[in-house]
């Protein structure tokens, strides 16, 4: 058996993005009340390969065909593909075996679901039926209505709410690990932060960046020496000392030399870089300073003292089903839990922010974002990564619209943070972005969508916001309409909104829109050929 030992905090980076869980859980579905076998994990791989879920690197460098059709966004694979690549991968990938799982598609198909399964979203065992929780169902259930037209329904279970719900009560040595380190990271931040903004007197609040490897490894929930730690640290090292002495303190921490077991990136790049991706997917955790200091989100303030006061008592769970169900539940007082702030307030934030960004960025930066969007490898920007694709499109696109029209009034509808970066896409029956100018007021509407139910999904509700938004206007206004690829049936979409509605939609391609928003001198230039 192997001997437990202290391990630094690791999430899978199979599953890094919010969204790429709820895709996996959805997934699964179907297969609720079914005994997992052998045979069932090949059904559900095999649909997770027809959805390009997952990466097939392997079959695809051996046959351009496969290449071609996981790199298209328009194509998919067939069933008898699917299934040849599902052998194929079988026998030429090399891996290794989880207790419980037999090597091959099995210990995969475990890879990719443990963090699901941590998270209290699903449960399954070999030869046992699939369950899936009351948080699973409402993460998928917020996530399909996040792909779909916002509706005015405040009640509607958030994303970022079913992850809050999770990570106040994830514990790092969890039934699914095995682990010395006793303690619910989550809290434990937050703890953290507000011990040394209240006890010892530094200029900006939270912690930084280089420190956040030490909340990784921390053995224990304790918050109070965990701050003084940390405090004694700056004294003695500075607030920007070298990855080097960051990682030879933890080390200590985890009462370990072995540099082979816990590698120099594991701990002061990758581990950071996960847990901070978890942290901002809450709501309630604000990046300041370029993304060198994580701290408390001002305006769920609520939100945090809640769970600091309801789960500072960290009760440990050795049974796996026990530990499923207690993670799987929802928390509704949590959920209902807001600070009020005032509208003015959160304009002030998102509009300052806006202007920051749009005087910081260069052309050539906003356009290296934009690509990204569609990349394989997304955003490597330090604080961009942290944001959602979908956010970030509307984050991005405002950025572009003040930076080259400063003149006109560009009003994103994206919920924020205290420091006006957005938390999620726009909510509430609106449109996603509104620019008033002299001469034209423009709705701008954009999606990572590309298949048929773009036209579905996007163009009814673009339609609704213009004839709303058009409603007593003198001077013009029309919607732009941007996505990765525009699907023949958004044309026709388009095209029978302005004959039945008398709306102007203008549908761009993002490589369309970057090339004429590099060469435009004025936001009516976007719409010429």
């Amino acid at each position: 058996m192997m001997r437990l030992e202290y391990k630094p905090l690791s999430f899978s980076t199979t599953m890094r993005n919010p969204e790429r869980i709820a895709v996996f859980v959805e997934s699964l579905l179907p297969y609720e009340g079914k005994l997992l076998s052998n045979e069932t994990i090949k059904h559900i791989v095999i649909g997770w390969i027809i959805k390009k879920m997952i990466r097939t690197d392997t079959v695809n460098k051996e046959y351009q065909e496969f290449r071609e059709i996981y790199l298209n966004s328009d194509k998919s694979f067939s069933i008898e593909q699917a299934e040849f690549i599902y052998e194929y991968q079988e026998k030429n990938t090399k891996g290794h075996k989880d207790a419980g799982f037999d090597k091959g598609w099995p210990t995969r198909f475990n890879t990719y679901m443990l963090l699901p399964m941590e998270f209290g979203f699903v449960y399954y065992e070999m030869n046992k039926p699939i369950e899936i929780s009351e948080t699973g169902k409402l993460l998928v259930k917020s996530y399909q209505e996040s792909t779909e037209e916002q509706t005015e329904d405040l009640s509607i279970t958030k994303t970022e709410d079913i992850f809050l719900n999770a990570l106040a009560k994830y514990q790092t040595n969890n039934p699914f690990r095995r682990n010395l380190i006793e303690n619910a990271p989550f809290v434990l931040f937050l703890r953290t932060v507000k011990v040394l903004h209240d006890n010892y007197e530094w200029d900006k609040s939270g912690i930084y960046r280089n420190e956040i490897p030490f909340v990784i490894c921390w053995p224990n929930d304790d918050a109070i020496s965990l701050a003084k730690f940390i405090n004694d640290f700056r004294f003695t090292h500075g607030k920007t000392s070298s990855d080097e002495i960051v990682y030879e303190t933890c080390l200590k921490l985890l009462s370990s030399d072995n540099r082979t077991r816990f590698k120099f990136k594991q701990i002061v790049k990758e581990g950071v870089d996960d847990i901070i991706r978890k942290l901002r997917v809450t709501g309630v955790v604000s990046l300041r300073g370029n993304g060198r200091l994580v701290d408390i989100n001002r305006f769920e303030e609520d939100r945090v003292n809640y769970v600091i006061n309801n789960y500072e008592k960290y009760i440990s769970y050795t049974d796996a089903k026990e530990y499923y169900l207690y993670m799987g539940t929802i928390d509704n007082i949590l959920i209902e839990t807001h600070t009020v702030v005032a509208s003015d307030d959160i304009s002030s934030a998102r509009q300052r922010n806006l202007v920051s960004w749009s005087n910081q960025m260069l052309p050539s930066d906003i356009v290296k974002e934009f690509r990204s969007l569609t990349s394989i490898n997304g955003s490597q920007h330090p604080v961009l990564k942290y944001i959602s694709a979908p956010t970030r499109f509307e984050f991005l696109m405002s950025v572009a619209l003040k930076k080259k029209y400063p003149d006109l009034d560009v009003k994103p509808n994206y919920p924020v943070d205290d420091e006006g970066m957005p938390t999620s896409t726009a909510r509430g029956g609106v449109g996603d972005i509104e620019v008033y100018g002299k001469k034209v007021d423009v709705l701008v509407e954009v999606t990572l969508m590309r298949n048929k139910s773009q036209s579905v999904n996007e163009i009814p509700g673009i339609t609704r916001h213009m004839i709303e938004f058009k409603d007593n206007k003198t001077k013009l206004a029309y919607s732009l309409f941007v996505a990765p690829s525009i699907h023949p049936d958004t044309n026709y979409m388009i095209g029978y909104s302005k004959s039945s509605s008398d709306v102007d939609i203008y549908p761009l391609t993002i490589d369309e829109f970057v090339i004429r928003w590099e060469g435009s001198a004025e936001i009516m230039d976007l719409t010429h050929q």
